[in-house]
């Protein structure tokens, strides 16, 4: 492993790479080993932000004006270089957010495919031409870019989800300025660089890190940003969205309580396999993630007693070492987030197992903390309402479909829900009952696929443009509708 203690990472500012107005850098630091500094990186601020809308905006009508095969080439190049250099980047983002090794690379891969998708789609994105009564005129309407689009990711996936909102935006022909999370920003700086050795143009995409306190204003209140797209937590995205007039679009994919109903018909040994991979292989740490299980009360000791021996077996430990299951937290921010729900937990449901903060051997100099499960949990507890972002399981008791209906959908948030059972009836009614955006079927709640729409409903989106597949692009377009003599 490369030794990146003492490496500075710049930030990408109108095709330079460069150091940030104040000279201060922030250390990005291992959840794994906290002693370990996976390099510094620039604290920026405000000044920063508004040099990168200043490239950006620059940098538009010429973008625009590039022809759309050759934007295409470049999203391709840049997929290539994530490729050829995927084991590299997976162990850096295992380092610097803590998930295991196998995850990290699926993400790399994932985010390549992601580009090549978009620079597929995009040369078939087009506008209509509409029939008429008038044979003297002709009626079709036609897409064009907004202009400088502003990004801002999150680092649980700091690779693949700023790459499903980068790639489209690019290929319709906006610039982009982009602010990965603090928390893990290499990752972020290796995608930036991707673009930049594929040929990308001086200030089409713009890179830069920092505080969201500092840099945040700059970059979403500008006149010149027409569109943010912001994905994290609720409180974050509706502070963003009511901080911009009605010129600036948003598009903020936001928090989730996610259920998984676990029906008296269903292959429980199933039900534990999506527990344990929607609940705690991202250590919790997935907007997507598993938080509560509903589960008939005919079913509910023995599903409960299989899930507890399989918790039991969870390998936890660094993400780099083979067979790892359950990685650290984050930060320190989100062990301590953690460990007071789970101190929530046991004062307001029967606490059965784990949210034990780990400190045997080398476990002591990271962020770990054991899979937590409650059960006897109610509707009204926190832990069943609260977003906790961490490998915690409340398990509440159902008398049926219709009871898990409705308290599935007692929840301001809507992202993802799922379902184990064997009967295709209920299957085929949960898809129209559920109020989710990602609905699955004896499937876990995490995941999505590049080429399918994702988004949430509620508090968990704001259910205005969809990420991924072909309708992400439709996000960083407007149209006009042109009415032409013949």
């Amino acid at each position: 492993m490369e030794d990146l203690s003492n490496s500075e990472f710049m930030n990408y500012i109108a095709g330079k790479w460069v150091p940030c107005a104040s000279g201060k850098t922030v250390p990005n630091i291992n959840p794994a080993n906290i002693e370990e500094v996976v390099g510094h990186f620039q604290a920026s601020g405000a000044a920063d932000g508004e040099a990168a809308v200043a490239a950006a905006q620059a940098a538009f009508e010429k973008w625009k004006a590039t022809p759309i095969s050759k934007r295409a080439q470049i999203l391709s190049r840049a997929a290539d270089y994530l490729e050829a250099h995927a084991g590299q980047f997976a162990e850096e983002l295992t380092r610097e957010e803590g998930k295991a090794l196998g995850l990290s690379r699926d993400e790399i891969l994932r985010s390549a495919q992601t580009l090549r998708f978009y620079a597929a789609e995009g040369l078939s994105f087009t506008g209509e031409t509409f029939p008429n009564d008038d044979p003297e005129m002709v009626v079709y309407s036609q897409l064009e870019p907004l202009g400088v689009v502003t990004v801002i990711s999150p680092w649980n996936f700091p690779v693949s989800i700023p790459a499903r909102k980068i790639a489209p935006a690019l290929i319709m022909g906006n610039t982009v300025v982009f602010k990965p999370s603090s928390d893990a920003p290499l990752s972020g700086y290796r995608l930036t660089e991707a673009f930049v050795e594929a040929g990308i143009p001086d200030g089409v995409l713009n890179f830069l890190t920092g505080p969201a306190a500092a840099v945040g204003p700059s970059i979403i209140e500008s006149a010149h940003v027409k569109a943010i797209s912001f994905t994290g937590s609720t409180q974050a995205g509706e502070q963003i969205h009511r901080s911009v007039g009605l010129a600036t679009r948003t598009q903020m994919e936001l928090g989730g309580k996610n259920p998984l109903i676990v029906l008296a018909d269903a292959d429980l040994d199933k039900a534990v396999d999506l527990t344990i991979k929607g609940g705690f292989s991202l250590t919790g740490q997935a907007c997507t993630g598993t938080s509560r299980v509903l589960v008939d009360r005919r079913v509910k000791a023995a599903y409960t007693e299989k899930l507890l021996a399989r918790v039991k077996t969870m390998k936890i430990g660094n993400g780099l070492e083979p067979g790892c299951e359950l990685g650290p937290l984050a930060t320190g921010r989100q062990l301590d987030n953690v460990l007071s729900y789970i101190a929530i937990g046991k004062s307001e449901a029967t606490h059965l197992y784990g949210g034990d903060r780990l400190m045997e051997g080398g476990l002591a100099k990271g962020y770990y903390v054991s899979p937590a499960i409650f059960t006897d949990v109610t509707q009204q507890m926190r832990i069943a309402r609260e977003e906790i972002f961490g490998p915690v399981i409340a398990i509440i008791e159902v008398d049926g479909y219709e009871d898990a209906i409705a308290k599935a959908n007692d929840t301001e948030y809507g992202l993802s829900a799922a379902i184990a059972t064997t009967d295709a009836g209920y299957a085929h009614r949960f898809a129209k009952d559920i109020q989710a955006g990602t609905v699955k079927i004896n499937r876990t709640t995490t995941g999505n696929l590049i080429n399918a729409p994702f988004g949430g409903l509620k508090q968990s989106s704001t259910s205005t443009f969809r990420e991924s597949g072909r309708v992400g692009l439709a996000f960083y377009t407007q149209i006009k509708t042109v009415y032409r003599a013949a």
